[in-house]
């Protein structure tokens, strides 16, 4: 091939590497893919045939090889040791025998086939490079056009690509025309056969927070944080900040003077009304900072179960849950945790209902009088199985009791535990469960009654459930899904030990 073909070749492979945005040495394999294609069509498709293009001066050399074996299987691929030896005295079992070829004339076909082959090859690199390209812009935010309107959805051009704006993650109420310029949030990227798909959204709650990075200087510099967001799209959110420096307010940061940072945001939101709440690392005042403006009189958190309860004057009530509970279904969303409203009666007859009913749990199993039974309660404890558990001076130190009296009511609910257990492996046995799933130990005796009830009554039975499942079952245990998956991988140990045998 002449130096000035060559060169051709090189500035066709530039060209077309510039024009569709991808690696020049993607447009070269593809030219080597067809080369390629049209010498088998030529010489036999049942031979080894490659090309290859000089990365420097644009060469076109095409080969028919054949790799060194010492049995052959197939003439038409493979070359015995002892005739490659006679060839090239430095071969070898597992290299190649390299006849060159002279170059393929490109006919009205073979150069059709060609073209189709680059093409190909071309787009296959375009789709990939667009999807790595994307793949790391999740998250952010975009202007785009929008082009057309399907079955209610909106094809939105993005600038390398179009892309779906679903009727669903639309702001309620707004419409848009073909041609009308938006800004949307990147919210996910797929791989597809004709190229990715790329998913936007108004409606995500870091939507909102990407405005405010753009509006707001402080917050796209570090020095304010954007700690969480939750939004009912087109009504209300509320989002929480942190200023790294403390000299600086986060609130005021956000608002801007006269309200001009936080005005642009709500007419980009169309109209949606925003709480900019300052984040507290006390779980308990971050509450109250969400739940604004409705004025709190108590935080009971329990973080065990992922559970708030709040308490309110009963005038604060319906401020505090907001319209159709708006108010504190967005702070939960703010907190991560679920939040619960209760007035101030409500709460005290809980306390008194659930004071009475432990109460009268430890005078009937510990066969102890009134007094007793509420001292303990007014302690803090709440079950036998903590008394059982509790230490002698613990018990000794209530006002009233002594050393002798702590022992008789720690031998008492000592007592009255195991009966307990006694009993529930009764009602077990009864139930028919297997040995083997009362042998562990890891599975306390009443969770264990509360399974076979539900049908578990092995310990392969409670190996083949989710995680999702057990807690379902066990309602009201307090176990997490990490604890209850921790227990289901525990029970799942002796399938392990009989694969290893």
């Amino acid at each position: 091939m002449s130096a000035t073909v060559g060169r051709e070749v090189l500035q066709i492979a530039d060209a077309v590497a510039r024009e569709k945005g991808i690696d020049c040495e993607e447009v070269i394999k593809a030219m080597e893919e067809a080369i390629q294609k049209i010498g088998r069509t030529k010489y036999g498709l049942e031979n080894d045939i490659r090309a290859f293009i000089d990365r420097k001066t644009g060469d076109v050399n095409l080969g028919l090889y054949h790799e060194i074996v010492e049995e052959i299987t197939n003439v038409a691929t493979q070359i015995s040791l002892e005739d490659a030896l006679k060839k090239d005295p430095s071969a070898e079992v597992g290299g190649f025998v390299v006849a060159e070829l002279p170059p393929v004339q490109f006919g009205r076909i073979a150069a059709q086939s060609a073209r189709q082959v680059i093409s190909q090859r071309v787009r296959g690199a375009e789709r990939d490079r667009q999807y790595m390209e994307f793949k790391d812009r999740i998250g952010d935010t975009t202007s785009g056009i929008i082009r057309r309107n399907e079955y209610g959805n909106y094809v939105v051009d993005i600038g390398k690509c179009e892309a779906l704006l679903r009727r669903d993650e639309c702001i309620p109420r707004e419409n848009f025309r073909p041609g009308d310029k938006i800004l949307v949030y990147i919210m996910d990227v797929r791989p597809e056969p004709r190229g990715p798909q790329v998913f936007l959204s108004r409606t995500h709650p870091y939507f909102m927070a990407q405005l405010f990075r753009q509006e707001v200087p402080e917050i796209a510099s570090g020095l304010i944080e954007i700690i969480s967001v939750a939004r009912d799209p087109g009504s209300r959110a509320k989002i929480a900040v942190l200023a790294k420096d403390p000299t600086i307010d986060p609130v005021g940061s956000c608002v801007g003077m006269r309200g001009s940072r936080v005005q642009a945001v709500v007419n980009e939101l169309q109209g949606e009304k925003v709480d900019i709440i300052v984040w507290s690392e006390d779980l308990g005042t971050f509450v109250v900072n969400a739940l604004a403006p409705a004025e709190i009189s108590k935080v009971i958190i329990d973080e065990e179960e992922g559970k708030v309860e709040v308490v309110v004057p009963t005038d604060q009530l319906s401020l505090a849950i907001g319209r159709r509970g708006q108010n504190v279904r967005l702070a939960s969303g703010l907190v991560k945790m679920d939040i619960s409203i209760v007035t101030e009666e409500e709460e005290e007859k809980k306390r008194s209902s659930l004071f009475k009913e432990r109460a009268e749990n430890f005078i009937s199993a510990l066969d102890v009088d009134n007094v007793i039974g509420h001292l303990l309660v007014a302690e803090g404890f709440t079950s036998i199985e903590e008394v059982a558990e509790a230490d002698l001076e613990e018990i000794a130190s209530i006002e009233g009791f002594d050393a002798d009296v702590a022992k008789e009511l720690r031998s008492r609910a000592i007592h009255a535990v195991k009966e307990k257990i006694k009993k529930v492996d009764q009602d077990c046995a009864a139930l028919g469960v297997s040995e083997d799933l009362m042998a562990f130990k890891e599975l306390p005796a009443e969770h264990r009654l509360m399974l076979a009830k539900k049908g578990v009554k092995t310990l392969d039975d409670l190996a083949d459930l989710a995680g999702d499942e057990l807690l379902e079952i066990l309602s009201g245990a307090r176990m997490s899904l990490d604890e209850a998956n921790a227990l289901i991988m525990k029970a799942r140990e002796h399938w392990f030990e009989e694969d290893q045998k």
